[in-house]
């Protein structure tokens, strides 16, 4: 894998410890775009998962451990024709920011990384993460929240509620917010979502609802492994929706890609949030994969 811009962690310390505010007048400068381009696509490369403690892609537990293969892995995916943005927590956009690789690009902030992979508090989803009032202050263009309710979790209740308030903030500050939504449960104390269309309609529904308006709310949804499922689920609400990617370790990239070429035919779709099937795919080609998912939205 080769990326396209030399970095050096060590010139990225030295500025944030000797010129913190450079993230600010980096922020200030960032050239911005609209968030849907002149095909009315979205095509966004998803890097939020270490703020949440999510390390591992498929079974290489500490994938993402290492920040300067992620910052190199993601200004590779940025550089690439057809790429619109990229979704990531603080610390990750602060040093996109730092490298001039946000330029012209879709910011997506991610809002709420409070319940942290595998802890015992996982679904009492707070949010540590970006503000509405932090998005709109760095000029980002949307922000990101992840909704799993687990009916036999009293901690869902305090994540719909925070959730629904973020929801209010953002169309206060005009702000598009995506909100990826699940059912959740608990298996052998591991969290699972449920992925049927049954449960993936009841979520969209659930989220679509929250707040007192809709008017900037967007829905990331997975895609089921029946084309039919990912259609019957999506029935359940009117809002522009972008399907999300997971984890596809086990799968075939081909079967993967045919999925998602499929469900992008339907009428609220209106394009991809990928991460880690693009930032680590199997034989390590993030440009292949990226420009193949790319090409899926023409």
């Amino acid at each position: 894998m080769k990326a396209p811009v030399v970095i050096d962690p060590a010139d990225l310390a030295r500025t944030r410890a000797r010129h913190p505010e450079a993230v600010a007048e980096a922020a200030a400068a960032r050239a911005r775009r609209p968030l849907l381009g002149p095909g009315g696509r979205l095509m966004i490369v998803a890097a939020d998962h270490p703020a949440r403690g999510a390390l591992g892609v498929g079974e290489r537990r500490y994938a993402m451990a290492n920040r300067l293969d992620l910052l190199e892995r993601l200004c590779l995916a940025l550089s690439r024709p057809g790429v619109d943005g990229v979704l990531a927590s603080a610390d990750v956009l602060d040093d996109l920011l730092l490298l001039g690789a946000l330029d012209g690009k879709v910011v997506m902030g991610s809002m709420n990384r409070g319940g942290l992979a595998g802890s015992v508090f996982e679904l009492d989803d707070r949010f540590t993460g970006y503000r509405a009032s932090d998005l709109r202050r760095l000029g980002f263009d949307a922000g990101k929240l992840l909704l799993r309710i687990d009916h036999d979790d009293p901690a869902s209740l305090t994540t719909l509620h925070t959730a629904a308030r973020a929801v209010d903030e953002m169309a206060e500050a005009q702000l598009p917010v995506f909100i990826e939504p699940f059912l959740s449960r608990r298996v052998d104390g591991q969290l699972r979502n449920d992925l049927s269309p049954e449960a993936v309609a009841t979520a969209i529904a659930i989220a679509s609802g929250l707040a007192g308006t809709s008017a900037y709310t967007w829905l990331k949804v997975p895609v089921a492994d029946d084309p039919d499922g990912t259609a019957r689920a999506l029935e359940a609400s009117t809002l522009p929706a972008v399907l999300l990617g997971g984890d596809v370790h086990g799968r075939r990239p081909d079967e993967t890609y045919e999925k998602w070429r499929k469900a992008l035919r339907l009428p609220t779709v209106q394009g991809l949030v990928v991460g880690r099937s693009l930032l680590y795919p199997a034989d390590d080609d993030v440009a292949a994969a990226v420009d193949t998912a790319v090409s899926l939205l023409q």
